[in-house]
């Protein structure tokens, strides 16, 4: 990506969200103007989504024994760069919904999969859309910490999924300050400097996604990380990866 635009992306993230309109209006005015910068960028700043993406497809060859015809849904799906991480895998899927409420981005979506019949694309709440029928997995990369009504999204989530289905998710959090034992502690600054920073775009990662992920999914492996932040050397951001899995 050229440093022009990474400063027009730089520029809109400057700017913040505006604080008027409807949750679907506000996004659309944030990333309209860096849509088609959007994932150059991301790619250095949202970390561990091909590896999410890895385990969730393991679990669902261990739990099914093929990846033919497997349900997937992502939830909160932007432009759709996450569904390339599936690689060769994504053509054995039966059906994949990307679901977002950002027009601009789902239109480059839209543009990314016109070839791909079994990709459909749909302008909706993650909080309320459901599929037709259970599906065998459904992830959220990068979003819950977008989505105002969080929980609400978490548990449409999983009522979607079949019995043994699969709930993946990556996404920036910070620590309690008291952790449940063997998990990670960030010192002060982490956990106050990242959800100030943060939240000027709408994003609000906290300790409560992964402690909810751990309450509903007692099955289910947690990695926690920190990674680099584009022009911010000296800092590192945390982010998590979670594969839960639901109860036959």
């Amino acid at each position: 990506m050229s440093f022009t635009g990474d400063a027009h992306v730089l520029w809109s993230m400057l700017r913040g969200q505006p604080r008027s309109g409807s949750h679907a209006e506000r996004l659309a005015a944030f990333y309209g103007p860096q849509a088609s910068q959007y994932d150059a960028f991301r790619e250095r700043l949202l970390h561990g989504r091909a590896e999410m993406i890895g385990s969730l497809t393991d679990a669902l060859m261990e739990s099914r024994g093929s990846l033919d015809g497997a349900r997937v849904v992502e939830l909160g799906g932007g432009t759709g760069r996450n569904l390339l991480f599936f690689g060769p895998a994504l053509d054995a899927l039966g059906r994949v919904d990307l679901v977002d409420l950002c027009t601009p981005l789902l239109a480059e979506a839209r543009g990314r999969f016109l070839d791909r019949k079994q990709v459909h694309v749909t302008e909706a709440d993650a909080c309320t859309w459901r599929p037709d029928e259970p599906v065998d997995a459904v992830y959220f990369s990068y979003a819950l910490t977008m989505i105002p009504d969080w929980r609400a999204a978490l548990d449409n989530a999983l009522a979607m999924l079949k019995p043994g289905g699969v709930l993946g998710v990556a996404d920036f959090y910070v620590s309690d300050a008291k952790p449940p034992a063997g998990l990670v502690r960030h010192d002060s600054f982490t956990r106050l400097f990242w959800p100030r920073w943060f939240a000027h775009d709408g994003v609000r990662p906290c300790p409560d996604h992964p402690q909810a992920l751990r309450e509903r999914l007692p099955a289910h492996r947690l990695w926690e990380s920190m990674a680099p932040v584009p022009y911010l050397p000296l800092l590192r951001v945390p982010y998590y990866r979670f594969i839960g899995r639901l109860p036959h």
